[in-house]
């Protein structure tokens, strides 16, 4: 029969608990956070290949590189989505 013991959640260790709200209060701000993912992506293959590949369309001329990495994900994600 098995047993009804259960092993103790690490969620409920106040220990992990401390542990994990200093962690969070040592991240970046998002802002910081969306910056550099946004460099990471902008200089990828992925991104200057479909940079290219919209080069002719005139919806994404003159967007700056905030808009473009989001236009970028929005595509990706949606082809995913599929």
């Amino acid at each position: 029969m098995a047993s009804s013991h259960s092993q103790p959640s690490f969620e409920n260790d106040p220990h992990f608990e401390r542990t994990s709200r200093e962690r969070i209060s040592h991240l970046p701000d998002d802002s910081e956070i969306w910056q550099n993912l946004k460099q990471a992506i902008a200089a990828s293959s992925g991104f200057e290949r479909w940079r290219l590949e919209r080069s002719t369309d005139g919806r994404l001329s003159g967007l700056n590189l905030d808009h473009l990495v989001r236009y970028y994900l929005r595509e990706t994600l949606e082809t995913l989505a599929y």
